[in-house]
């Protein structure tokens, strides 16, 4: 299940599937998100799916000398799908803030808000310790009517469970 197929500290898990994907779509395999291991990094790489006739390896280096356990049902390897191909189209453009005096606006709400939030837990503010963070991002809104908040915000994803066909 696994092995050290690459040596120089690297070990190599075999998912035990072979993976398909529709045209144009590819899988990011990475180790599970929130989930550190001391000794121990994933390593992270895009396989395109949608013509590859062979499975693919999840592979993990170590950050040290040592040993490692992964208990039984414990995660190795957590998949994404991505539309690889049109990402090469995009061109990234860095520009200032102050460009966008809209944006910069919205920004310096947040920024404000964020840290008067922060002040208040440094001083151990009991409303501010029970909020514990401020939740702009999670509910889709902004810190004040700076701008329309979006109607098609996702904060939690609820993706289908594979089926077996």
């Amino acid at each position: 299940f696994a092995k050290s197929h690459f040596s120089h500290g690297v070990v190599t898990f075999h998912p035990g599937y072979l993976f398909r994907t529709p045209p144009g779509w590819s899988m990011i395999a990475q180790g599970p998100p929130n989930h550190v291991k001391d000794g121990i990094q994933p390593l992270s790489g895009l396989v395109e799916t949608d013509w590859l006739p062979f499975p693919f390896t999840m592979n993990w280096i170590f950050t040290r000398p040592g040993k490692v356990h992964f208990r039984k049902g414990e995660p190795f390897c957590f998949i994404t799908l991505v539309q690889d191909k049109p990402l090469a189209q995009v061109q990234p453009v860095i520009r200032a803030l102050s460009s966008n005096p809209e944006l910069r606006n919205q920004y310096d709400t947040w920024e404000k808000h964020r840290s008067e939030f922060n002040a208040r837990i440094f001083r151990a503010d009991p409303q501010a310790t029970k909020e514990a963070w401020q939740r702009y991002y999670f509910r889709g809104e902004f810190p004040e009517e700076v701008a329309e908040a979006p109607k098609d915000h996702v904060n939690k994803r609820r993706l289908k469970a594979p089926k077996f066909g």
